[in-house]
């Protein structure tokens, strides 16, 4: 049975219900968004000041604003920024020093963790939490249709290229009854980057493997077509202003546009919080990392919620080379992760809180940080 500090299956979140998961042959963890007496609340606030540079993945933007503006108004002598850069500019940018923590949606590898990082005390280490689950969404722009069904085969051959037209017979066996338009399809991809690619093409990869032989990759395959845009926000505009368009960004961004119901098991699923936590509750952490490093195996091929996710972690130094940014740091982490935190990204990213449990074992990750 899983504990606060067990390092496989820690997986259940929570949103608006009580969840609960387990993986093969373990017994379930039940995951509340109602905190508990063991429920970590926002720390009192030490007299700390100064700013706080970090950057990274554009899926955080919403929940980042989130957590800058309470940690703001509990600590009005910080300034935080944070730089939606990309995840791969983000991991970049943290190694040579120009961030003090970086986001993003592709975990750092293991020889990665282990390696220097500029503004760390050498050898040291890395702090890689969890922060941030949220659905991704494909969403297009087809002003007749708010949604449409679409099994993993048939969205590896739309991003492929192979098919052209929206009244194709893949798309039409889907959604029976439905009146598809002859509008060319236009697949939008990231020009940048991405670890939002890296989850998307991984899905692709694990559930379509013979229409998708790219594998699992943070750089769009310079053999493919389609349109690139810039980051999160670019994904959105490029989707809005060509009826047509199809492509794939964090749920939180997806507002306003037709969405993709993905297949899974016999069933088509929408993208949501809950289905997201329930495909994370049915994953392992991975094996082998420091107990500071914290990174899921997602199982996309389960069968069960939504598997068509990310989660977007925070990474830190272990030991900083200044005592004040680490100071800083720790405490800026401690609020993304605490039940104030976690509801106010809940609330305005639509992600999934992260459990007690989970909440726990990365909290003893963060107060390793000095």
């Amino acid at each position: 049975m899983f504990n606060a500090l067990s390092r496989a299956g820690i997986a259940a979140l929570a949103l608006g219900a009580i969840l609960s998961g387990c993986a093969a042959n373990e017994a379930p963890v039940v995951a509340s968004d109602t905190p508990t007496a063991t429920d970590p609340a926002t720390p009192p606030a030490p007299a700390i000041q100064g700013t706080l540079v970090g950057g990274g993945a554009s899926s955080q933007t919403a929940a980042q604003e989130a957590w800058r503006a309470g940690f703001q108004t509990t600590y009005s002598a910080v300034t935080v920024d944070y730089d939606p850069t990309g995840s791969g500019v983000g991991r970049t940018n943290f190694s040579e020093g120009g961030f003090a923590f970086v986001g993003t949606d592709d975990a750092y590898s293991v020889e990665e963790a282990a390696g220097n990082f500029a503004g760390c005390v050498p050898g040291s280490g890395l702090v890689e939490i969890p922060v941030y689950i949220s659905p991704i969404a494909v969403a297009f722009n087809l002003p007749e249709l708010a949604t449409l069904n679409l099994d993993p085969s048939t969205l590896a051959d739309i991003f492929a290229g192979r098919i052209k037209k929206w009244d194709d017979k893949a798309i039409a066996a889907a959604n029976p009854g439905v009146k598809l338009p002859s509008t060319p399809v236009t697949a939008v991809h990231r020009s940048d980057k991405s670890g939002t690619t890296g989850n998307f093409t991984d899905y692709l990869a694990e559930t379509a493997p013979a229409e998708w032989t790219w594998g699992s990759v943070e750089e769009w395959p310079k053999k493919l077509t389609g349109e690139a845009a810039e980051k999160t926000q670019g994904v959105r505009e490029a989707i809005t202003a060509a009826a047509g368009a199809i492509g794939y960004l964090d749920a939180s961004q997806a507002s306003d546009l037709g969405t993709v119901s993905i297949k899974v098991g016999s069933e088509y699923v929408a993208p949501s919080a809950e289905g997201a936590a329930t495909a994370v509750a049915n994953s392992s952490l991975e094996q082998g990392r420091a107990a500071t490093d914290i990174v899921f195996d997602l199982d996309r091929k389960q069968g069960t919620g939504y598997p068509l996710l990310l989660v977007s972690y925070l990474g830190a130094c272990v030991q900083y080379q200044d005592s004040n940014t680490a100071t800083l740091v720790r405490s800026y982490l401690e609020h993304a992760v605490s039940t104030t935190g976690q509801q106010a990204a809940a609330q305005q990213a639509g992600s999934a809180p992260l459990n007690t449990e989970l909440t726990s074992l990365v909290s003893d990750a963060i107060s390793k940080i000095k």
